[in-house]
């Protein structure tokens, strides 16, 4: 049977968005899918409401899956969102698992050997995986979201630009430099400490926490958020990511669709 094992992938595709994870997964796991893209609205840059049809939030990513059926004729088609438990259903089903995390593709090795099954059992490098699976959106992106509404900010018209450029420069002085300095200084001291010195953040190998990490990460780069010869591992981890094999397939297939260079902002 095919890697997708009979089932039908869709990636509801939002344009500058995170959703470009998901294509990048997709590719290291080759499977076969559709890409249905959706624009943002002009003026608000806001999700078109057409993606409230497929999830109620409206969010991007959304993966729609059509499973085979065991009577060969094909399930409904069900709908998966966020960025984590998409990669995470994904590599349960389509990584090789062998159902408690062992040999599964993207997912480094979980257990120390003969301490199977024991709390502190864990690899280093499956701990890591754990935690930046769920670090990457839960602690990252959020002061970079919050500075990419203080850029917004930058193009109201300009008589009230002198209030919402005093309220930036105050967020941004006391709340978002000490932030990213935390942050990155952290990211920094990882990469060096990196199993196997690295050069991903859970070892020598690709991981799937590499593919969630890719977004705050270039997103930061590409805003000038950290200054790249302060955080000279960090930067030469983001060239990494983007010369992979994988990340290189599915800029080209977003490039072919969109008919330009690929962006993320």
């Amino acid at each position: 049977m095919s890697a997708n094992r009979g089932a039908k992938i869709v990636i509801n595709w939002l344009e500058k968005s995170r959703a470009h994870r998901i294509i990048w997964l997709m590719e290291e796991l080759n499977l076969t899918y559709e890409i249905r893209p959706f624009k943002r609205l002009p003026g608000s840059g806001l999700a078109p409401p057409e993606l409230k049809e497929i999830h109620p939030l409206g969010k991007s990513p959304l993966v729609s899956i059509q499973p085979a059926g065991t009577d060969g004729n094909e399930q409904p088609v069900m709908v998966l969102a966020e960025s984590g438990p998409i990669i995470e259903y994904f590599l349960e089903h389509f990584g090789g698992s062998d159902g408690d995390g062992e040999e599964r593709k993207l997912v480094p090795k979980k257990w120390v050997e003969g301490k199977k099954g024991q709390v502190g059992g864990e690899t280093e490098a499956w701990m890591r995986y754990r935690y930046y699976m769920h670090y990457a959106e839960g602690s990252l992106m959020g002061p970079i979201l919050v500075q990419l509404v203080m850029n917004a900010l930058q193009n109201v018209p300009f008589f009230i630009k002198p209030i919402t450029g005093l309220i930036g420069n105050k967020v941004s002085s006391e709340y978002l430099a000490k932030e990213f300095r935390t942050h990155f200084t952290f990211l920094e001291d990882q990469l060096a400490s990196a199993p196997e010195d690295g050069p991903f953040l859970c070892g020598k190998d690709l991981s799937a926490a590499d593919v969630q990490m890719s977004i705050p990460v270039l997103i930061a780069l590409s805003l000038s958020i950290i200054a790249r010869e302060e955080y000279p591992r960090v930067t030469a981890y983001a060239e990494k990511l983007q010369s992979t094999e994988g990340f290189r397939r599915a800029a080209e297939r977003v490039e072919k669709m969109e008919g330009k260079p690929f962006a993320l902002l």
